[in-house]
């Protein structure tokens, strides 16, 4: 289910929902020459999780040059919530400062209020554009009958969720002249250490690939690490759902490892070319994981998107 659920027994890491990074997205701009950056949390907001976790880094990483490490990294770090209000400052870091999960470099948007009501709070400086808070959740699929023996219900999981989603708009001079790759990662800080509990690009890896007791390593792991770690487990699992050989099933992964989100804004943005928000991502990891076999979950994208920032739909009243 996209990276909903991405602990070990299809739970939120730590069993803690707030820390539970559900979807990324990366796309152009309605504002030529900008692109969008999402990382989405909290598959069950706010029941499970009525703010962002204040002892959590929250994190977008970018790579510039094809290495898979980060040269350019914004954190985004909350404040303890009081009385329903919170605020969340964004770091900028790069080089050095980059690879570390701390919240490094310079603090680019300070104390900006997040926003848990119908209307995102949006927030402009330093050449950027930013809101973080309670949105619809653009997620889609049909999960009832995926887990039924891809016996189709036509109900969609995601008709009705919130989760919080953190948008950051940045100028494409930011970002180099070449493609780049996209990932995310939430950390925990524990007992004076931060842990890295979360982290992803592409959707639907984890639940399909990784056995529960690999889930906590992976996600504590480095995408520049990914192929040697997990490409014959993963080489193993195509041969088993899709009736891979190696040879097809090593270049059916190159898309997915490393677990980096690449996008050439030379060409159109659509999966697995960044993502959108209307992207069937769903139905391209059937066809993945079945060798072509299920191609469609026959369910389409939601419809509350908006045309501009922060492009996440109003969220749904909470039962």
């Amino acid at each position: 289910m996209s990276h909903h659920l991405s602990g070990p027994n299809l739970r939120s890491p730590k069993d803690d929902a707030r820390l539970d990074l559900t979807d990324l997205f990366v796309f152009p701009a309605a504002e030529s020459g900008r692109t969008v950056l999402i990382m989405n949390v909290n598959p069950f907001a706010p029941t499970q999780g009525e703010a962002f976790h204040p002892d959590a880094v929250y994190r977008l990483n970018v790579d510039t040059d094809g290495d898979d490490v980060a040269d350019l990294a914004f954190s985004f770090v909350f404040s303890t919530p009081d009385n329903g209000r919170q605020t969340v400052t964004v770091h900028r870091a790069t080089g050095a400062q980059a690879r570390r999960h701390s919240a490094d470099g310079e603090a680019v948007i300070s104390d900006a209020a997040v926003a848990f009501g119908a209307d995102p709070n949006v927030v402009t400086g330093n050449g950027y554009r930013f809101s973080a808070g309670l949105r619809s959740d653009p997620f889609f699929a049909d999960l009832d009958g995926i887990v039924n023996d891809f016996t189709w219900t036509g109900n969609d999981f995601g008709i009705d969720k919130n989760v919080f989603g953190i948008v950051l708009e940045v100028p494409d001079a930011e970002l180099g002249d070449g493609p780049i790759g996209v990932w995310a990662r939430v950390s925990l800080r524990q007992d004076g250490e931060l842990v890295s509990v979360d982290r992803g690009a592409h959707p639907s890896l984890t639940a399909y690939f990784n056995a529960e007791e690999v889930k906590e390593k992976y996600n504590a792991g480095e995408p520049a690490d990914d192929w040697d770690t997990y490409r014959e487990a993963w080489t193993a699992v195509l041969a088993h759902t899709g009736g891979y050989g190696t040879e097809d099933a090593e270049e059916a992964l190159r898309t997915v490892l490393p677990d980096v989100l690449r996008y050439d804004r030379g060409r159109p943005a659509a999966y697995p070319n960044g993502r959108t928000l209307t992207d069937d991502v769903t139905s391209a990891r059937l066809a993945m994981v079945s060798g072509g076999k299920i191609t469609d979950d026959h369910i389409g994208p939601h419809t509350d998107l908006l045309d501009v920032f922060p492009y996440l739909g109003h969220p749904h009243p909470v039962s």
